[in-house]
């Protein structure tokens, strides 16, 4: 079984994979506490440094990339400050953003976390900050993405991720020409609020509260078959994987049963932002290096135990994750 996720994880490097949807600035002002306020009973902090990492799709794109794949983002920004360094900051992490698209009506959406804390103690988030909506696509727009799109089976990409968290990329036309795509390759799904609108995709990966909110009621241990049931059968996804915080995940296959698999490492997480993304990435990856549903599941709970003891949104190394098999 070792022998066979190490295989799996060393065939990485010789995939491409696309990461289409929205993608989020997610801003880090780190600041040094100082005093109380004389102008109200607030802390005063002195600012420290400010950081752009890539957040919703980004994070996703990049995890993939550290993960070994090679990896093409495609997505829409505003033609902004913003915009432009978490492009240049995708670009550095081995993303290709080429067909990144910029546009001068739009603003890029922005997730601001006020970082504080003092010079011997790490810094704790104090307040966030968020600056999105649901913005529309322009026509010219939306063709270029669906252009980027169809585009990717002569581009020798094997696999695709949807990372919706329904700020406007993701259309009805894109989801349309995401279904046609999963009839030539893999492609997986993360939506924050519909993942029921895409049909016939390889894989949905929902977490519990996003589960709760498509069928109606919490997929606890007496109700989960029956959960995974109803999701199989509103997107006939060949394949749903629920991420269940520190009961791990479990995953449903059409016509396979359900399967559990524990959560790896502590289950005392330090942070647990964008960890839905590191798990799209390693578990897309796994199936198209061939890997079945419960081993690419497991490749991506490896992935979560090590992300989730990270701080801030962070990515997992492929050495990292191999490191895990000598572990057992």
């Amino acid at each position: 079984m070792i022998q066979a996720l190490r295989a799996y994880i060393d065939r990485f490097t010789s995939l491409r994979v696309a990461v289409v949807g929205d993608y989020i600035a997610d801003e880090f002002i780190h600041g040094d506490t100082s005093r109380i306020s004389r102008e109200a009973p607030v802390i005063v902090l002195d600012f420290n440094s400010r950081e752009i990492l890539p957040g919703g799709g980004g994070n996703a794109a990049m995890n993939a990339a550290s993960l070994g794949g090679g990896v093409l983002a495609i997505g829409a920004l505003g033609a902004d400050a913003n915009g432009e360094e978490l492009k240049r900051v995708l670009e550095r992490g081995g993303v290709g953003a080429s067909s990144l698209y910029l546009e001068s009506k739009r603003f890029t959406p922005t997730k601001m976390r006020i970082m504080a804390g003092g010079r011997n103690t790490s810094r704790q988030q104090v307040i966030r900050v968020d600056h999105e909506r649901q913005l529309p696509m322009s026509r010219a727009l939306e063709a270029q993405v669906l252009g980027a799109l169809e585009a990717l089976p002569g581009e020798g990409v094997s696999a695709l991720i949807v990372s919706d968290y329904g700020l406007g990329v993701v259309t009805d036309a894109v989801r349309e020409m995401v279904g046609r795509l999963a009839e030539e390759m893999i492609v997986t799904v993360d939506s924050r609020h519909g993942v029921d609108a895409f049909k016939g995709v390889t894989a949905i990966t929902p977490n519990e509260e996003e589960v709760e909110a498509l069928v109606g009621y919490v997929p606890d241990e007496e109700r989960l078959d029956k959960a995974g049931e109803v999701l199989l059968a509103r997107t006939g996804a060949r394949a749903a994987l629920i991420t269940r915080g520190s009961k791990g995940m479990s995953v449903f296959e059409n016509g396979g049963g359900r399967t559990d698999i524990p959560v790896y490492g502590s289950d005392e997480a330090a942070d647990v932002t964008g960890a839905g993304d590191t798990v799209i990435a390693a578990f897309t990856l796994s199936l198209a290096a061939g890997a079945s549903v419960p081993e690419a599941a497991g490749i991506a709970n490896r992935s979560a135990g090590l992300v989730v003891m990270k701080r801030g949104t962070a990515v997992v190394y492929r050495d990292e994750l191999l490191g895990t098999l000598e572990e057992g």
